[in-house]
């Protein structure tokens, strides 16, 4: 009897040792791991924003043309529902304008103003403008210090035409060149352009 009782609590305090390794082994933190770039230097985790909205503000460099803002929200961010407002760019022909881009998290109250991270960390961040068929060039005008940024652009249009204009930001830590190509995609938006 002695020994069967020694059985029973040799196996109670296997199983009690064998669930102290699993719980302790078990990994319930869903916390990113940070990341290693390819200079070999480890990052802490991007946390991605939630971009609900994207504003563009267009002015006319002589004055003489009504200003012009174009909206894009999709309240439940990227997949789910359709976006709310997606606006049509519409510029004068042959005209100058300068403008600026603000990106929101309207799901909070008030709205977070993203472009505020983006300046933050502009060594890390582009934005990208890709006319399409349509009779506009773009000249980023801001700067990180090295690179531009392209918070701020120019725009040139030219003749009469429709097209798009894709608007993608990318966030490039440790490898922004200057060029569109390194790094994930924060957001991207194309937009229809008329050029009239």
């Amino acid at each position: 009897m002695k020994t069967m009782s020694r059985i029973k609590t040799y196996s109670i305090l296997a199983v009690i040792a064998l669930t102290t390794v699993m719980v302790g082994c078990s990994k319930d933190d869903d916390t990113p791991e940070p990341a290693t770039t390819p200079s070999g230097t480890t990052t802490p985790p991007n946390e991605e924003e939630l971009i609900t909205s994207a504003i563009l503000n267009f002015v006319d460099t002589a004055g003489v043309q009504p200003s012009v803002q174009v909206a894009f929200r999709d309240p439940d961010g990227d997949g789910g529902n359709a976006p709310t407002e997606h606006d049509t760019i519409r510029l004068v022909a042959n005209t100058y304008y300068t403008a600026t881009i603000q990106l929101l998290n309207e799901s909070e109250s008030p709205a977070e103003d993203i472009t505020l991270e983006v300046q933050q960390e502009d060594d890390e961040h582009l934005f990208c403008y890709t006319p399409s068929n349509t009779n506009v060039a773009i000249t980023r005008t801001d700067s990180d210090g090295t690179y531009e940024v392209g918070i701020a652009t120019f725009w040139s249009t030219g003749a009469s035409a429709t097209g798009e204009t894709t608007v993608t930001l990318k966030h490039q830590p440790d490898v922004k060149d200057g060029t569109c190509a390194p790094g994930d995609t924060d957001i991207e938006i194309s937009f229809v352009t008329e050029i009239q």
